[in-house]
């Protein structure tokens, strides 16, 4: 697993994940699932990092690099890992993400539940959800 901040731009290849530091410790099986889809494995530490600092290192890296699929996981509940599902939403702000299949994850339980966009959307909406009564 590589550091994402610390990984040279154009040493990406065509398959990344991108999740948080501590899933590996604290979901390894749900982390070996992760491996079993690519070892192109990249860390982040939100707590450590700034949001918009990887936002930016990642919007670099797109605009240079061939990324097919982009895969981003955390650890579900994690105040800090929350916000690296909402890298994309404002990098797709910035660029076209058109061709780029992006996915991503929580883990729970070790396993590997899949979070659709527009949940990630709505999650950023306090009030829209009060209103859906989730």
């Amino acid at each position: 697993m590589k550091d994402l901040m610390e990984t040279n731009v154009y040493d990406i290849c065509k398959n990344m994940i991108i999740v948080g530091t501590c899933l590996k410790d604290m979901q390894p099986l749900a982390y070996e699932k992760l491996k079993a889809i690519s070892p192109n494995i990249y860390k982040v530490c939100l707590e450590h990092d700034h949001v918009n600092m990887v936002i930016t290192k990642l919007a670099s890296i797109l605009c240079r690099v061939k990324i097919d699929n982009l895969i981003f996981a955390s650890v579900d509940g994690s105040l800090h890992c929350i916000q690296l599902h909402y890298i994309m939403e404002e990098i797709k702000k910035m660029m076209s993400t058109e061709n780029i299949n992006i996915t991503h994850y929580v883990a729970v339980d070790n396993n590997l539940i899949k979070i659709s966009s527009d949940t990630i959307k709505k999650s950023k909406l306090l009030s829209l959800l009060q209103k859906t009564k989730i």
